[in-house]
């Protein structure tokens, strides 16, 4: 089990960093008609939404990033841990 959960919390960091850079975009980014205006304000709606995607895809990212890291280093920390315990057969 916990094996499982560990695999889950790797899983799941690229969608809670992707998440938490989505909602750090809209805490940072005013409304569009309070940026450019009123005219404007269609326009950049799109860019908006696109500006929010890569800030999306940035934090997924690093997420991914993140995961392998730590994923790679809890691997090598249980296979060191593995190797030093000594057999049944062998005296210590």
């Amino acid at each position: 089990m916990k094996i499982f959960l560990r695999h889950l919390v790797l899983c799941a960091l690229p969608v809670l960093f992707a998440a938490g850079a989505g909602y750090y975009f809209t805490k940072i980014q005013g409304s569009c008609g309070a940026m450019v205006g009123a005219l404007f304000s269609g326009k950049c709606a799109g860019r908006q939404r696109e500006y929010q995607t890569k800030f999306q895809l940035g934090g997924a990212a690093a997420g991914i990033v993140i995961a392998a890291t730590l994923g790679t280093w809890l691997e090598h920390r249980r296979r060191r841990a593995v190797q030093e315990t000594p057999s049944e057969g062998e005296p210590s």
